[in-house]
């Protein structure tokens, strides 16, 4: 690879200096054979192969190809690269214009220096300036130690510009190989994160520190692999076995986003009919509140062609939060879980909503939210590990939510979980219902087990009291039509309906728009 900007000798025509400038880019996007070989056997594409895959066929526009570092010691002096371990530039995704920067694990194991720093932080300004997505595609080792501070201060440059483009522009965190330290905090800062398995690890410390200070012994996949993360601790939304899977659902996730948060989704009608009636979830959804359901399926039989796209399927099932398009245009629906922990609401689910609600108000995409939810998990460890404040975020965020929002009641809203989903009375423009949905305080049982406790533990038989009881408070306060009655919601639809309702609902919602009081920024609770 050359290593120096005069690598041709004298050029006597335009032609000689053409073909030298070819062979010099050439040269820095094959980079060292030994090298490309290395990173194959581990499984990894190059960067310029990941890129290829993320963007439509010939469409890459690099930028800062030709510029290299200026360190010196260590050895830095006597090797300089060409593009100096990070690929930058912009290309488009299904049409549209998106912004891309890819670690190049080949070069300095793709660590992050000033000049490489400098070349990211370009490609982020451009992305906000031009108001087009950004994709990171992250294969890196960290700040390179040869140059001290100032590769830390890139990464300060790098995570300043996260959060100036947050709710600006969609950013999305691809990982693809070992990532520490400040190259773990970037992703974090974006909207999504995706990781593939065996390959891609993100942590602060990584296993040799954890033992130094710790004495754990742990792997690099054990501590922060793909499945880790996705399961675990939440900080990635998907993880793949290939990064070919990996960057094709990056593409799909592309198409249902806008390019900024001045635009619209992007529409795209199919031949799946407005009206076409949801037979299916008269027998997908039991009668009866306690028996556990999928509510994928009941997802898949409203949206267009059944299809949508899950973010954190695996972290916090009891909330299924995705993203799908009712005659076309995009939303995101909120959903308690039944067969995953009853639906209820907890740590986890709470914070998983929350950050889902606020990136699809930020960026003007409907919030269509189905309420199933038994109420929040009960338990010591929830209340010592802060369910308040952190079941608190997803209050907050719908609160502060002001796109189109419909909710509706399929069975069981107890409590406060009842509130947070996205009740009329914290600002839904429509609350809907089915005719099997019990709103209450808490379940009946537990509502007799409270309201008549000393009648019936004074009675000659407290049993049949008790179920007696049980049956008042049902008919009295918890009749399907008893919050339609009071106004808390605003129709009670029949199920096969549910679709041609909510289409034709958002349709109406559609030029909502509200203002929130002046104020530099709210103070959510974290």
């Amino acid at each position: 690879m050359p290593t120096t900007q005069d690598t041709t000798g004298p050029a006597d025509t335009v032609q000689d200096r053409v073909d030298a400038l070819r062979a010099l880019r050439h040269a820095a996007r094959e980079g060292d054979s030994e090298a490309t070989r290395r990173q194959h056997d581990r499984g990894k594409l190059t960067a310029h192969e990941r890129i290829a895959l993320l963007l439509d066929k010939g469409s890459f526009t690099e930028v800062e190809g030709l510029r290299r570092h200026r360190a010196t010691g260590f050895g830095l002096e006597r090797r300089k690269p060409a593009g100096d371990g990070v690929v930058t530039g912009w290309g488009t995704v299904h049409g549209r214009t998106v912004f891309v920067y890819a670690h190049d694990f080949r070069v300095f194991g793709g660590a992050l220096g000033e000049a490489h720093a400098a070349k990211i932080h370009k490609v982020m300004d451009l992305a906000e300036a031009a108001g087009a997505p950004l994709v990171s595609l992250n294969d890196g080792a960290g700040a390179r130690i040869q140059e001290g501070v100032t590769a830390l201060a890139g990464y300060g440059g790098i995570f300043r510009r996260n959060t100036r483009a947050s709710g600006v522009i969609p950013q999305i965190s691809v990982m693809l190989g070992p990532c520490a330290g400040g190259a773990a905090y970037s992703p974090a800062l974006t909207d999504f994160v995706f990781m593939v398995r065996g390959t891609a690890q993100m942590f602060i410390t990584g296993p040799d520190v954890v033992r130094a200070v710790t004495g754990e012994e742990i792997t690099q996949n054990a501590l922060g692999g793909a499945d880790v993360h996705a399961t675990a601790s939440g900080v990635a939304h998907l993880a793949y076995d290939t990064e070919e899977a990996c960057l094709e659902d990056v593409r799909h996730l592309l198409s249902l986003l806008p390019s900024n948060n001045r635009e619209m989704p992007p529409v795209e009608h199919c031949g799946d009919p407005v009206e076409r009636p949801n037979d299916r979830l008269l027998d997908l959804v039991p009668a009866q509140a306690g028996q556990a359901y999928d509510i994928r399926a009941v997802i898949e039989e409203i949206v267009d062609d059944g299809d949508h796209f899950e973010v954190h399927p695996g972290w916090a099932p009891n909330l299924v939060c995705t993203l799908a398009r009712l005659d076309g245009h995009v939303v995101g629906v909120v959903a308690n879980n039944p067969s995953a922990s009853a639906g209820v609401l907890d740590i986890e689910a709470s914070e998983k909503g929350a950050r889902f609600v606020q990136f699809c108000d930020a960026f003007s995409i409907p919030l269509v939210t189905l309420v199933d939810v038994p109420g929040f998990l009960p338990g010591v460890a929830q209340e010592h590990n802060g369910i308040i404040r952190r079941g608190a975020k997803l209050l907050y965020a719908y609160c502060n939510a002001t796109v189109p929002r419909i909710s509706l009641v399929l069975r069981k809203a107890y409590g406060g979980a009842y509130i947070v989903m996205d009740s009329r009375s914290i600002g839904a423009d429509l609350a809907l219902a089915w005719p099997t949905n019990e709103i209450a305080v808490m379940g009946a049982e537990g509502a007799a087990n409270v309201v008549f406790r000393r009648e019936i533990k004074a009675a000659e038989d407290p049993g049949a009291l008790r179920e007696r009881r049980i049956a008042e408070y049902k008919e009295q306060l918890m009749h399907p039509y008893y919050a339609a009655e009071r106004g808390l919601v605003d129709d009670v639809i029949d199920p096969r309906e549910t679709r041609s309702v909510l289409i034709r609902s958002l349709e109406m919602l559609r030029a909502k728009h509200a203002d929130l009081p002046a104020r530099k920024h709210g103070n959510p609770p974290q």
